[in-house]
Order: C-alpha cells, then sequence, then structure tokens
C-alpha cells in the first residue's frame, strides 16, 4: 500500500505504477461532465488546479442549518465520459490526477504519458464507505451547474484507490481488454 499526501506533485505521482493500491491524504476536488466542458471551453476555474486531482463524483452533500456540508455519498461516476477533455485538462491546468471508475480511454493515457498524470479507480458501489473518508467539505465552486455537477472541495484521509492508467502508458484497463478479447476470439 503506498500514500500520497497533500501537496501533490508531478515527481511523486510519476513514481505509482499500475496496481499499486493508494492511499490519498489532502484535497480533492470533484469534477464531472459539466465542469470538464466548461474548463474545455477555457473558463477559468475558480481554485488553482494546478498539482491537485480531480475526483469524477457528484457527491450527496447535506447542508445543516449553519451551514456546514456533510457528504453522505461520495461514489465515483463513469469515467469514460470525460474522454474527449481528459488530456486538455490535464494539460491545460497542470493536475497530477483522476479518480473515477471504468477507466478512460487512449486520449487520456497519452495524456497522462505526455503530463506526468494517473488515473486512479476507485471502488464504485462503495458510496457510503468513500463518505466515510471525507474529513470536510472546504468549499464549493460553480454551484450554477447544480449540486451533482459543481466543484466540491473537499479533505480527505486515506482515501483508497488503485492505480490503473499510469504516467508511463501503462493502462490495466486495455490489458483487460486485450486478454477479453483474445479469450472471445478463441471461444468464436
Amino acid at each position: 500500500m503506498k500514500k500520497l499526501s497533500y501537496p501533490f506533485s508531478h515527481e511523486a505521482v510519476r513514481e505509482l505504477k499500475v496496481g499499486d493500491m493508494v492511499l490519498i491524504t489532502g484535497k480533492l476536488f470533484t469534477g464531472r461532465d459539466a465542469v470538464h466542458k466548461r474548463l474545455h471551453d477555457g473558463v477559468k476555474p475558480p481554485v488553482d488546479l494546478s498539482n491537485q486531482i480531480i475526483y469524477h463524483c457528484g457527491p450527496v452533500i447535506l447542508q445543516d442549518k449553519d451551514g456546514t456540508y456533510h457528504v453522505t455519498a461520495a461514489g465515483p461516476t463513469t469515467s469514460i465520459r470525460e474522454e474527449p477533455y481528459q488530456a486538455d485538462v490535464m494539460k491545460d491546468y497542470g493536475i497530477v490526477g483522476v479518480i473515477g471508475k471504468g477507466g478512460m480511454g487512449p486520449k487520456t493515457l497519452a495524456g497522462c504519458k505526455e503530463y506526468g498524470c494517473v488515473y486512479f479507480h476507485a471502488i464504485g458501489g462503495a458510496a457510503q464507505v468513500l463518505a466515510e473518508k471525507i474529513d470536510s467539505v472546504d468549499a464549493v465552486h460553480w454551484l450554477d451547474l447544480g449540486s451533482p455537477e459543481a466543484i466540491w472541495e473537499l479533505s480527505v484521509t486515506e482515501f483508497p484507490v488503485v492505480v490503473t492508467m499510469d504516467a508511463h502508458g501503462n493502462s490495466l484497463h486495455a490489458k483487460v481488454e486485450e486478454a477479453s478479447a483474445a479469450a472471445l476470439k478463441s471461444v468464436l
């Protein structure tokens, strides 16, 4: 088990390899379809995303009467929807990592290699368990996009993920796809 702590760096991320189990402690910024489209269109984000990790997540968040936010569910959303944007967001904003589920395609894999990023897989179906790893909601940005699409700034402790695309051009998703294709061909 490896640990990645804030402040994050491209150097630390480049040391990670496909298959590494990682516990992340520090800041995560959520970002789904609307955020990626807005960033891709060149709208300057309200936070500095340099050396940050974007979590493909639309968290379920409740607000107390005093205004304090609490995350009750924070499972990953399907990442492939961000494939048209992700590599450009890596390049333009200097992020070091992305968390999601289901993997991403060749454009993102090439972006990971070129810009020194990794794709982390979080366990789908474990939204409440992952929410327990979130210590606080520190801010919310672009709430005009709606609660699930906003950028939620989260502080986490030992948030569990697995590296499935690394900064060296390796992809667990590609290996599984190749093995599946070979198995299917042998059956047919």
